[in-house]
C-alpha cells in the first residue's frame, strides 16, 4: 500500500470514500500490504478498486497546480490567494512569497464568504494539500488548487534558495 499511496496520493481518501477502507482502526491496512490483499480481506473486486482509484487520480490531477505554473501566476496580474496549511513552526521557518498561514479562523472566513480569486494551498510535499483542496471543493470552494509537490517541489523546481527539510516523526 505504501507504493500505491506514493503513486496515487489521493488513494487513501478514495478507498475510504468508496469502500470505507482505511479510515479507522477496524478497517485499516498496513503499508506492507498489497492492494489485492486489502481488497480480498474487504471483499472488494480488485479490478473495480483499480478503476475507482485511477478515476479518482484523474480527478485529483485537475486539482493540482505545478510549481512552474504557480511561478507564472506570481509574476502575472492574475489575483490569487496562497495559503500554507503546514504547522505554524514550518510556516515561520520557511514559506512561499506572499503566502498566509491558514488558521481555522481564516478557513471559516473563506467558507463563510468565498473569495472570487483562485485559492492555492500548499504543504510540505503536496500530500495533505491535495486532501484539503478536495475538502475545500466539497465545501463549495471550487476555485481551489493544491501545489503539486508542496514547498519541497517549489524548492526543487523553481527556487533552490528555499530551504528544504525533512520532518522527523516518532
Amino acid at each position: 500500500m505504501e507504493d500505491l499511496l506514493t503513486l496515487l496520493p489521493g488513494a487513501r481518501r478514495t478507498l475510504f470514500a468508496a469502500y470505507h477502507v482505511g479510515g479507522c482502526q477496524s478497517c485499516s491496512y498496513r503499508d506492507d500490504e498489497t492492494l489485492a490483499e486489502v481488497c480480498t480481506r474487504n471483499e472488494i473486486p480488485v479490478e473495480e478498486a483499480i478503476t475507482v482509484l485511477l478515476e479518482s487520480h484523474d480527478r485529483d490531477q485537475a486539482l493540482l497546480i505545478s510549481p512552474l505554473d504557480l511561478q507564472e501566476r506570481l509574476t502575472s496580474d492574475e489575483p490569487f490567494l496562497l495559503f500554507d496549511i503546514r504547522s505554524r513552526e514550518e510556516h515561520d521557518t520557511v514559506r512561499l512569497p506572499d503566502s498566509r498561514f491558514l488558521t481555522q479562523e481564516l478557513q471559516n472566513e473563506l467558507f463563510g464568504q468565498p473569495p472570487r480569486e483562485t485559492i492555492v494551498l500548499y504543504d510540505h510535499q503536496g500530500r495533505d494539500a491535495l486532501d484539503r483542496c478536495a475538502w475545500f471543493h466539497g465545501h463549495g470552494l471550487k476555485n481551489s488548487l493544491a501545489l503539486a509537490g508542496g514547498i519541497d517541489g517549489w524548492a526543487r523546481e523553481v527556487d533552490s534558495s528555499v530551504q528544504r527539510y525533512r520532518l522527523e516523526l516518532d
